[in-house]
């Protein structure tokens, strides 16, 4: 199965990008599944139904969402009826929405895709460890199995927190991609026990930008402590950010990963396979 994985998109500028260019990249790609983190798309903050509708209309399979993921309140009773768009499964009993899904891949099998959001230097929520070993507890990964991949998206600020994560379940899931900074790591691995990883998948956004946010009102934040005036995205031409992952049908596990960065002021990258 190759796996795509796509980064935070970031406003107008990442939303534009993946809409326009995922379907002729899923082509390319032949990606089996694709899988999209979508909590800043609406202004940088949250994502609105429509803006959900565009994304798995452009070819996205699930999307996740983050710490960002009740800034638009409109996205409350959507998540509740559309079971392709995740939250991070830590929050507390009784938060709407589910924490993972199981989609069918045409040909291949069917995959588990689940998102956890780190407590480093963020929310004090659930325990993202617990929480993910009792889902996994729930399947089978591989050929026979209940499901023939597994995709995390760890939500969350502290390397070591993702890089702990990802030798945790090492072997038991076939991707653990990290996002929420919004910067692309150059880590991308496959793991001892047949994880792919990458601390961080990036940004779809204009990385002309403070994380994807306008360069001056990000910036002034850092020398005066004081309110200031709401940030706003970037709106330059904007660098999609993601890794493919590639697994090996006998296992479930990961043989190769490749990171991608295409468009935009980034140094360009296709995975090599």
């Amino acid at each position: 199965m190759r796996i795509l994985f796509l980064g935070d998109v970031v406003g107008r500028a990442g939303r534009d990008a993946v809409v326009t260019r995922l379907p002729g990249l899923r082509r390319e790609l032949a990606a089996d599944l694709v899988v999209l983190n979508a909590e800043n798309a609406s202004h940088g903050f949250g994502l609105a139904p429509d803006m959900a509708r565009a994304f798995l209309e452009a070819g996205a399979d699930v999307l996740t969402l983050g710490n960002h993921a009740w800034d638009r309140k409109e996205i409350v009773p959507y998540i509740e009826g559309e079971p392709r768009l995740i939250r991070p499964m830590n929050y507390p009993p009784g938060t709407p929405g589910r924490g993972a899904t199981v989609v069918d891949v045409p040909g291949k099998g069917r995959a588990l895709v689940m998102q956890v959001m780190g407590r480093l230097f963020m929310e004090p929520l659930d325990d993202p460890f617990r929480a993910a070993q009792a889902e996994l507890a729930r399947h089978t990964l591989g050929p026979h199995g209940s499901v023939q991949a597994v995709v995390v998206d760890i939500h969350a600020e502290a390397t070591s927190e993702k890089l702990g994560f990802g030798h945790s379940f090492d072997g038991r899931v076939s991707l653990v991609a990290g996002t929420h900074t919004h910067v692309p790591t150059a880590d991308h691995q496959v793991l001892e026990g047949g994880t792919a990883y990458v601390s961080d998948a990036g940004m779809c956004g204009d990385y002309d930008s403070v994380i994807g946010m306008q360069k001056a009102g990000a910036s002034i934040r850092f020398w005066r402590k004081v309110p200031s005036e709401r940030l706003a995205p970037a709106e330059g031409e904007a660098t999609l950010c993601g890794v493919l992952v590639e697994t090996d049908d006998t296992t479930g596990l990961a043989g190769r990963i490749g990171p991608l960065r295409l468009g935009g002021r980034l140094s360009q990258i296709m995975p090599g396979f």
